[in-house]
């Protein structure tokens, strides 16, 4: 992620650097270097030796004549250094130039054939090749090597916490714990390692409400379908006593069936609460008095309105069953969340019983009476509901007296 796009911008920086360098420097260099070398020939040619002596001084080239020299077979007429000069010295000489470049002494000498003679001309490279090329590229792999040193832990580090995350979610999925994962890494890696952790601990939460929810149907229709046995095999059977165990049967069904379609997919659209919540409250308040408190401008925020909409329902009817005479609806808007409260003034629930009151099937005697009626997953469906759309929810005292029930909704 760091080094490939780094490696390929220098990449492209030094193609860029080289063919404009190669193109106008070098160029320019060489020009220079040759229209210097052709007006010391032109004015050997002339018999100026004088000029000839100052020029060559001034220029920093030095000028031999000889009859014969000793030079490798090969020339540089063609090398990066000296191809340029070569070949702008052959378009102005009109004839053969042999270039060799001493790399190691960092000399140019330039042999230009004249009759039985050979002019050299000799320089240094520097006149006619720039090394700042070489140290350019030097600077380039230097800067790579020296980023690739500083980032190369930060990204070890990296990669190993997304591996972790990775390995913890392969356990997670086959259904295995791994109580050394803690978040690590950077910000963003940590982010999602807690998700991971979150998504667990709601997935461990789906399935012990569906085992307790299956444990509580099986143990519940037992015992009403154990009385009408014996009812039946014992002698004539009482309707009353069948009719009110069927009656019993079939609310845990239903209520069984309204959990099922909680959890039926739907489509998220922008929803605000106070109208739904209105339309709740009327449907569910009877003979109770109900106050509203809602924002000017409620928030509005992406959410699933009909599942929300049974899970406050199932809230608002749980509040207007065990109330006295009012209930309380709230709405807060925070930043980054929407508060939701709803109060009864009824006998409320017991701190040590909150867990169990959000358990399916779990009626509690204390808070609820038989005249009260349901099967005991109202609240549940609403917990599951709520967690669904990455909320929360708490039971509470009110200050009405009864109980409280507070949702956190994320905007």
């Amino acid at each position: 992620m760091v080094l490939v796009p780094l490696i390929v911008a220098q990449i492209i920086v030094a193609n860029a650097f080289f063919g404009n360098h190669w193109a106008r420097v070098h160029a320019t260099m060489a020009r220079t270097m040759s229209g210097e070398i052709v007006a010391m020939l032109n004015l050997l040619d002339s018999g100026n030796d004088a000029a000839v002596a100052t020029m060559a001084r001034d220029t920093g080239i030095n000028i031999s004549v000889n009859e014969k020299l000793n030079r490798p077979k090969r020339t540089s007429n063609f090398s990066r250094e000296a191809g340029l000069l070569a070949a702008d010295l052959k378009a102005k000489i009109k004839g053969p130039v042999n270039v060799y470049v001493d790399r190691g002494n960092r000399l140019l000498f330039v042999d230009v054939p004249r009759d039985d003679r050979i002019i050299t001309f000799a320089t240094a490279l520097k006149n006619v090749y720039s090394t700042s090329t070489e140290v350019f590229i030097i600077w380039l792999a230097g800067s790579i090597l020296i980023v690739s040193v500083l980032v190369a832990p930060f990204i070890i580090l990296h990669t190993r916490s997304i591996r972790r995350i990775a390995r913890a979610a392969n356990k997670f999925g086959r259904g295995l714990d791994d109580p050394n994962f803690v978040p690590s890494g950077s910000r963003e890696t940590r982010d999602a390692a807690r998700a991971l952790i979150t998504m667990k601990e709601r997935l461990n939460r789906y399935n012990r409400t569906r085992t307790d929810m299956l444990n509580a149907v099986s143990h519940d229709l037992k015992s009403p379908l154990a009385r009408m046995r014996l009812a039946v095999e014992t002698g004539p059977a009482d309707a009353d006593v069948l009719l009110r165990d069927i009656d019993r049967m079939s609310e845990m069904v239903d209520g069984y069936l309204a959990f099922a379609r909680g959890e039926v997919p739907e489509i998220e659209q922008e929803t605000t609460l106070p109208p739904m919540l209105t339309r709740i409250a009327r449907d569910a308040a009877g003979d109770k008095k109900i106050a509203m408190n809602f924002p000017e401008e409620p928030a509005l925020f992406y959410a699933r309105p009909g599942a929300l909409a049974r899970a406050f329902g199932n809230i608002t009817e749980n509040a207007a069953r065990y109330a006295k005479r009012k209930i309380e609806i709230t709405e807060q808007d925070k930043a980054e969340y929407v508060e939701i409260t709803i109060d009864d003034d009824g006998v409320g629930i017991p701190a040590d019983k909150r867990a169990d009151a959000l358990r399916p099937f779990v009626r509690l005697d204390t808070a609820r009476g038989a005249h009260t009626g349901g099967t005991g997953l109202g609240l549940s469906i609403a917990q599951t509901t709520i967690e669904n759309h990455g909320g929360q929810l708490f039971l509470e005292d009110s200050p009405l007296g009864g109980l409280r029930v507070r949702v956190v909704l994320p905007i």
